[in-house]
């Protein structure tokens, strides 16, 4: 099937690989070639009406009258009827000039003196473009209303302008400046109508990236100012072009363009994806056509799959789930495959049946481990009680050969605390305080008779009482830390602890005995380390009781069961059984 599909899918493939690549190639050497060509028409209009705006700002200063009116503005000893008449003649001519002019040009003048030409209002000095004109020596200025007009109409509207010194020719001094306002709508309508795709915009920029025309930047400042930041790294030379930027994790297509004579760009973005929509067109077309004879293909390969390919697959990935033993995902996997009268169909058929037969094997031995694990538990239970009781019954004849009644006494009502607690048998798990009750009771027995030669200590609090543990579990251990400790000559310490760490009931029981050989730690760590319960029968005599326990708590806790044990030979040994913690009484 895989050659089949190589012959059929792969000449496909190649063929609209290639397709799609001389497709995107062209089509987006057109489209970038016609956005560019768009923006430079633009520009190519922006520079004829800015060329247009200088000559006439250069013609009115060279005007015979706004050089008289300068030469009166300079002389400190003239009539205030010259000058009235000379202002008089001022505004006329730029009237005139303004009425002949087609695309709404107006002019004006200022002097520090007089203020406007038309309103004598001094405000202007506060103004954005005349800050920018003295600071800066920025002639174009960005998009605002100029109150110094001839009329309310063309106060109202918003205009750029042209500032140029109104100078003396003949003494070249400078008397005030020329004002060419120009409507602002002149550029904003042409650059409003180009559209890059959907949503792509042109804007045309000063050097801070602000807008000259004041268009909307909301939404597009932060690219605009990536854009620019790019731009200024591009060689001086290169007036145009066109440069991806990525933003806000989509990738954008930058098309600019650079006015010298103003310090402005022109800059278009469009999303590439929207730019680049005739290439997605096709290549969407080819991956049809591709598709549907992938189809055609699959249809007639899946013929010959559901005879041969199709039953072998279904029993490797089967094979897979019976080596982890998931024989249930194993059957599913075979389940209504064909089990035809070909050699496929035999194969899968005996191989299904070969599962459904070693599954009921191996729940069968499961099944019989388990009641095995069972029995054991319960042996290792028993094998406590005669033990610990033998040893109690002789603490009592002592006693009682030394006629010692109050302390018999006190041994015996120990002793049926303890016989209470032993003789309930419905369940093998107990709350940990019942559990530290009868090892106080023991340790009261055991401090009866051994008097000052023994120490003992028990610490717990009410949170350490309340998890389930498994039955008998602490006694072994007090019992070997007791024996061990008074082996050694002066007083034997005996210390039993239980606290709840994290999600753990911790039990401590420590001891200054004998302690135990390197040795013996180590295999008793392995063993309680082990995935199988310790074997107390092959021991050979050596830490029955310690064995005994630690085969208990992984019947009983299996892998979540860890031990702790340290010791010293000749200074003592510390044993820590950290538990997982039931609470509320299980169900046995």
């Amino acid at each position: 099937m895989t050659a089949f599909f190589i012959l059929m899918i792969v000449p496909f493939a190649l063929l609209a690989f290639t397709l799609s690549e001389q497709a995107e190639e062209i089509i987006q050497a057109s489209v970038e070639s016609s956005a560019s060509q768009t923006i430079d028409q633009f520009a190519s209009h922006a520079v004829t009406l800015m060329t247009q705006v200088e000559d006439i700002g250069s013609q009115v200063m060279s005007s015979r009258t706004a050089q008289v009116w300068a030469a009166l503005e300079l002389d400190r000893d003239r009539s205030t009827a010259e000058a009235v008449l000379a202002k008089q003649a001022l505004r006329e001519y730029m009237s005139s000039y303004a009425l002949n002019n087609s695309n709404g040009i107006s002019i004006t003048t200022y002097t520090e003196s007089a203020g406007g030409m038309w309103t004598q209002d001094r405000t202007y000095q506060n103004s954005e473009w005349y800050r920018r004109y003295q600071t800066e020596n920025r002639q174009w200025t960005a998009a605002h209303q100029d109150n110094d007009q001839g009329d309310l109409t063309l106060r109202n509207r918003e205009v750029n302008s042209f500032v140029l010194p109104l100078v003396h020719l003949q003494s070249l001094r400078a008397a005030g400046i020329v004002k060419v306002n120009y409507p602002t709508a002149l550029l904003r309508g042409a650059i409003g109508k180009i559209q890059f795709g959907e949503t792509g915009k042109v804007f045309l920029l000063n050097g801070d990236g602000g807008s000259v025309l004041n268009q909307n930047l909301s939404g597009h400042t932060e690219l605009l100012q990536a854009a620019l930041a790019k731009l200024n790294g591009t060689p001086a030379g290169q007036p145009g072009g066109v440069f991806p930027i990525e933003h806000e994790g989509v990738v954008y297509s930058i098309f600019f363009r650079k006015l010298p004579e103003a310090d402005w760009t022109i800059v278009g973005e469009v999303p590439e994806e929207e730019l680049y929509v005739q290439i997605k067109r096709t290549r969407l077309t080819i991956l049809l056509v591709t598709l549907l004879l992938l189809v055609l293909a699959g249809s007639a390969a899946y013929r010959l799959s559901a005879s041969v390919t199709q039953p072998l697959s279904a029993m490797a990935r089967a094979m897979k789930h019976v080596k982890l033993g998931e024989f249930a995902a194993a059957l599913g996997q075979m389940q209504g495959q064909k089990t035809s009268g070909s050699e496929v169909g035999f194969v899968a058929g005996e191989f299904e049946r070969m599962t459904h037969r070693l599954q009921y094997l191996i729940e069968t031995e499961y099944e019989t481990n388990l009641r095995r694990k069972s029995a054991e538990y319960k042996a290792l239970l028993l094998q406590i009680n005669p033990h610990f009781y033998n040893n109690t019954l002789e603490i009592i004849s002592g006693l009682a050969a030394m006629k010692r009644e109050d302390l018999v006494m006190d041994a015996a009502e120990a002793l049926g605390k303890m016989m209470r607690y032993s003789l309930n048998l419905n369940s093998d798990l107990v709350p940990a305080g019942q559990e530290l009750d009868y090892i106080r009771d023991y340790l009261l027995i055991q401090q009866l008779r051994h008097g000052d030669r023994l120490k003992l200590a028990v610490r717990d609090d009410e949170p350490s009482r309340q998890p389930y543990i498994a039955k008998f579990i602490l006694q072994p251990l007090v019992e070997n830390a007791v024996k061990y400790g008074l082996e050694k000559d002066g007083t034997a310490e005996v210390e039993i602890s239980a606290g709840i760490c994290g999600e753990c009931l911790v039990l401590s029981v420590r001891d200054n005995g004998i302690g135990m050989k390197p040795e013996l730690v180590r295999e008793l760590q392995a063993e309680s380390e082990s995935g199988d319960a310790v074997l107390i029968l092959d021991s050979e005599g050596h830490s029955i009781g310690l064995r005994n326990v630690l085969s208990r708590c992984r019947l009983q806790y299996g892998q979540s069961f860890r031990l702790t044990l340290q010791s010293v030979p000749g200074e003592g040994t510390e044993i820590v059984l950290n538990l997982p913690i039931l609470r509320g009484e299980p169900h046995v």
